[in-house]
């Protein structure tokens, strides 16, 4: 074994030019598999973590505008809810399906202000549930909770971005201050959490309060519930079409009105977000594989040249007594060699990529509008993953290197020394 190591390093050593070119075919494989898994990875983990933001387990309903004539009504006629919806969706007919039913406000725009300081605000009634179905983080003190909703508190919620502009030096300072909203004051319970480029102008306060404040009446802008029953995409769309259409008999709108009642499902965006999570992992996959065939094809080639070009030594080598066996065990040694050597290189090499597209482009955003968005986040490839696909190379540089060592192999030295 000592012995055919050394006669590999003799090999490479005096054919330098042939390992750099296997080698390079090699490394440039593995490296372009773990950059682009790399990429992938963070494209996938921007988009399901862009998507979370938005995308909750609960069913949200609207009154919007109609586009249909109906029922003596013209079309284009505003769709407003009341309390009259939201006791029919807790009612009987849906009992068993339909749970933790909430509402909110249409909202209110208002100015903050604190001393000399003030920013703009979108003032909402919200209820406790909201936390979990916004998804909010809470960067400090707390947010909503039932005794705030049964005692009308005046207490307020707002964003980090928010907090900054009334107190820059110490956002968090703010909780339990009173800031005034108008000519009405409301104290700071809680403030959450958002990036350093997002501003979220939503400031919830309790429903009540707000209903009680601005908004005596029965309307409500939204309904908002949970649903039990429906597992797959087809039972989800026909809940949601037999609920919609109860609704818009409630309000005379024509059965066929798409417009009417706006329903945002979001189980049926979490199916919609899997599905298209599963078909990106499998095209991140298949042309990671075709990049990792190229390198393989790469080799292949070169194997085929380094046997052609040393024909004449493996006839010497047979002439002098070396087996069939021995010259197959060289050149598979060989190959094995270089593609274990040059794809670990290659593989550190994809893990460096990697690195520096989480040090630079993962760190810029892009603006959509109302806040900037990551197009990568931790566009990073775990470690058994790296060393699979980097085993998988030196699997397919060992059969790569079989045909033509097994040529080699079956030449007669009397043809090999003729060869030039």
């Amino acid at each position: 074994m000592r012995e055919l190591f050394h006669e590999i390093g003799s090999s490479l050593r005096q054919n330098k030019l042939r390992t750099a070119l296997t080698g390079f075919a090699v490394s440039w494989g593995i490296f372009l598999l773990i950059a682009l898994l790399g990429a992938g990875n963070g494209l996938m983990n921007s988009f399901m973590g862009n998507m979370e933001q938005y995308v909750s387990q609960s069913i949200s309903v609207e009154g919007w505008r109609t586009s249909k004539p109906y029922a003596g009504y013209k079309e284009n006629r505003r769709i407003q809810l009341d309390n009259k919806d939201l006791e029919y969706t807790k009612g009987k007919d849906w009992e068993g399906r339909i749970h933790n039913v909430i509402t909110a406000t249409t909202g209110k725009s208002v100015t903050l202000t604190l001393g000399g300081n003030s920013v703009g605000a979108w003032m909402e009634g919200k209820m406790p549930e909201h936390l979990e179905q916004e998804k909010l983080q809470m960067a400090a003190g707390r947010y909503i909770n039932q005794g705030d909703m049964d005692a009308c508190r005046k207490v307020m919620v707002m964003s980090l971005a928010q907090a900054k502009e009334l107190s820059p030096q110490k956002p968090e300072a703010l909780i339990g201050q009173w800031v005034g909203a108008g000519e009405i004051a409301f104290r700071v319970v809680g403030i959450y959490h958002t990036d350093e480029q997002s501003f979220r102008r939503s400031s919830p306060i309790p429903y009540s309060t707000y209903k009680r404040i601005f908004d005596p009446s029965d309307k409500i802008e939204s309904i908002t519930f949970t649903v039990e029953g429906p597992r797959t995409l087809q039972e989800h769309q026909t809940f949601q079409e037999e609920y919609g259409g109860a609704i818009k008999r409630l309000h005379s709108i024509a059965p066929d009105d798409q417009r009417g009642i706006w329903i945002r499902n979001g189980y049926t965006e979490n199916l919609q977000m899997s599905n298209a999570s599963r078909i990106l992992t499998i095209a991140m996959w298949i042309l990671g594989l075709l990049t990792l065939v190229s390198g393989i094809v790469g080799v292949s080639n070169i194997m085929l040249i380094t046997v052609k070009e040393r024909t004449h030594e493996f006839g010497i080598r047979k002439a002098i007594g070396a087996k069939p066996g021995d010259i197959l065990k060289l050149i598979i040694a060989e190959s094995v060699s270089i593609t274990a050597l040059f794809g670990y290189v290659g593989m550190l090499l994809g893990m460096v990529a990697c690195e520096i597209l989480d040090k630079t482009v993962a760190r810029k955003g892009v603006n959509i509008g109302f806040e900037e968005i990551k197009m990568l986040v931790n566009p990073s490839v775990g470690v058994d993953v790296a060393i699979e696909a980097t085993l998988l190379l030196v699997l397919a540089g060992t059969l790569a290197g079989i045909i033509p060592a097994w040529k080699a192999a079956r030449v007669k030295p009397i043809e090999a020394l003729r060869a030039e």
